[in-house]
């Protein structure tokens, strides 16, 4: 049971681990993004992803990671939205109709996109991940705390027996 007990808070640790790394990884994501920002005159400037406003007009190229969550609002491309939906297949984005959304995270992987970012800053798809893991938190299950009880109980009468030896 001991070392039931003791397997078990290890595998608990070891997510809780992993889960901190992955909440990392999608911040490193979201801070090292570089957007491409239609300015008003009609040149691009470049600026870090977490500082685009809702409005704002992104170019997004062949390669590069989706600065921010929005519509796209010109071209037609190809997005690998594995790293939010875990789908192996790349998926089609274009402008108009039902398939134009995209996710700020994912990585262009044809052609060219104009985005309209749609959301404020801190409110994206990326930053509520990055919240639900790191807020993520295991509850014990009834065989868990079935366990515990047990095990306090042996470690009570273990004492008690270990104590009353030298009266005997």
């Amino acid at each position: 049971l001991w070392l039931t007990v003791l397997f078990a808070n290890f595998a608990e640790a070891i997510a809780e681990g992993r889960g901190k790394a992955q909440a990392n990884a999608l911040r490193a994501t979201r801070t090292t993004t570089v957007a491409h920002r239609r300015s008003d005159t009609g040149g691009i400037e470049e600026l870090p992803a977490p500082e685009l406003q809702r409005g704002d007009v992104v170019i997004v190229s062949a390669g590069e990671i989706i600065p921010a969550d929005g519509e796209v609002i010109e071209g037609v491309g190809s997005v690998d939205e594995s790293a939010i939906t875990g789908e192996s297949a790349p998926v089609i984005r274009e402008s108009g109709g039902d398939r134009s959304a995209v996710t700020g995270g994912t990585k262009l992987l044809s052609d060219q996109l104009v985005v309209l970012v749609t959301q404020e800053p801190g409110k994206s798809f990326l930053d509520r991940m990055i919240a639900l893991v790191e807020g993520a938190e295991r509850r014990k299950t009834p065989n868990e705390i079935a366990l515990n009880i047990l095990l306090v109980g042996l470690t009570i009468i273990f004492v008690v027996a270990v104590v009353t030896l030298r009266a005997y």
